[in-house]
């Protein structure tokens, strides 16, 4: 009896972790395989917990982790990062509380899904970073850019050799995340679906974003694509999106999302979220939670005021208005087919407000630009592009913002290709700079 008493005892704390999670995290491997755990032991930390330990799951790109909290008792996170598609499919099946998506949720899924409530509203789809898909090729490479008319020939096959795009180098090798992806979804969108390609059979696929940068790095003759964050070394182009410039995924153009292949990192909630998933959301949203999100190499939703060099082809005023204020990394934009401010617009309305606030920048030091996609009739692009700005200052008034000036400029600068429907609602955004 003594010695079956003490096996007891040595179990217990085994029974203990072994209970049901309090949170399950599935989705994506770009936020699931580090900033999903890093935010999670922040969310811990943040709560008082203790003993915080990460390990492997049973099966590769999970993680499981443990912890006490602040009174003692166990606590279990299981995160699995199998792609974007998983986490709806698993929200569906009601075995995650929370979906970690690369991209935005689909109609198929949002109809799928409704029963959860709608997923797309402000209080379910949650932005939580933002990442550039980055173009990555071997580091001895002499490439320096690429159009996303290229890219698409490439990773279609229609262009297979490296002498094809001006440079030395014979075949091309072709690497690209699978088909649950997220960051394959947002390729797919922003680059094989305008052109109407599909992914070449011979490339090579992989469920893990590390690996497949790994074997960029490795192999001269190789080309594909990755998060900004699993970069690892290997050489990033800049990408062209139409008669726009090249552009390379910078922090700066990320967090603005001028870089043609930006992208927002996503949690999804359903309407009756547990606690601990709104829990984890709100702190993702924090200060404290997108510090996380820079340090694991995302582009955080933070504001920061940056000079922009002038151009010889920028239009007079913008110019002068280069030359005389910063630029704050924020861009707003809309919800498509509508004047609203989607999502993201609405969080950013309250980190500019609080910008300007600590900033003392509150009263007549701050402008609006607003911009948009060429119309038929004269002047209509300009008059859309200033009512998108004045959409912008009604909401930052309830903020005590009060701007010097509110202006459009219609379809100039554009950061897109005005040809596609997916471009037009990037060129329709409004920036802000500050004196």
């Amino acid at each position: 009896m003594p010695r079956l008493l003490t096996l007891l005892f040595c179990l217990l704390p085994a029974l203990a972790v072994a209970e049901p999670a309090q949170l399950r995290i599935q989705g994506s491997n770009t936020i699931g395989a580090v900033l999903g755990p890093a935010l999670v032991r922040g969310l811990l930390q943040a709560q008082g917990a203790s003993a915080i330990d990460s390990q492997p799951g049973a099966v590769a790109n999970e993680t499981v982790i443990h912890a006490r909290d602040h009174n003692g008792q166990p606590l279990r996170i299981d995160i699995a990062a199998h792609g974007s598609s998983t986490g709806f499919a698993a929200l569906a099946r009601g075995e995650a509380d929370l979906a970690a998506a690369s991209r935005p949720i689909s109609d198929a899924e949002t109809q799928q899904l409704q029963a959860l409530g709608d997923l797309r509203g402000a209080g379910s789809e949650q932005v939580i970073g933002l990442d550039g898909v980055a173009v990555i090729v071997h580091p001895d490479n002499p490439l320096a850019h690429l159009t996303t008319a290229q890219l698409a020939q490439v990773f279609s096959g229609q262009i297979s050799r490296w002498e094809q795009l001006g440079v030395a180098g014979g075949a091309i090798h072709l690497y690209a995340r699978d088909d649950r992806s997220g960051t394959f979804d947002t390729f797919k969108a922003l680059v094989l679906d305008p052109q109407r390609d599909r992914l070449a059979v011979q490339a090579q696929r992989f469920e893990s974003a590390d690996a497949l940068a790994e074997r960029v790095k490795a192999d001269p003759h190789a080309i594909g694509f990755s998060g900004l964050a699993t970069v690892h070394g290997a050489k990033v182009l800049a990408v062209a999106d139409g008669d726009a410039p090249a552009l390379p995924p910078s922090n700066a153009l990320v967090a603005s999302e001028d870089y043609p292949l930006s992208r927002r990192l996503f949690f999804y909630l359903p309407s009756n979220a547990t606690p601990q998933a709104r829990a984890l959301s709100e702190f993702a949203q924090s200060p404290a939670g997108q510090a996380i999100v820079a340090q694991q190499g995302f582009v955080a939703q933070q504001i920061k005021a940056l000079p922009v060099p002038a151009q010889a082809d920028m239009p007079a005023r913008y110019r002068t208005l280069v030359q005389e204020a910063n630029r704050l990394t924020v861009n707003f934009r809309f919800q498509e087919g509508s004047a609203s401010l989607d999502n993201k617009a609405l969080r950013d309305v309250q980190r500019v407000g609080a910008y300007l606030r600590q900033a003392g920048k509150l009263q007549g030091k701050a402008v609006l630009v607003g911009f948009g996609d060429p119309k038929e009739t004269p002047g209509r692009a300009a008059l859309l592009s200033r009512l998108r700005a004045m959409a912008v200052r009604r909401e930052l008034a309830r903020q005590g913002v009060e701007f010097k000036e509110v202006s459009g400029m219609g379809d100039e600068l554009p950061v897109a290709d005005n040809d596609l429907e997916q471009g037009r609602l990037r060129n329709r955004r409004v920036e802000v700079w500050v004196y």
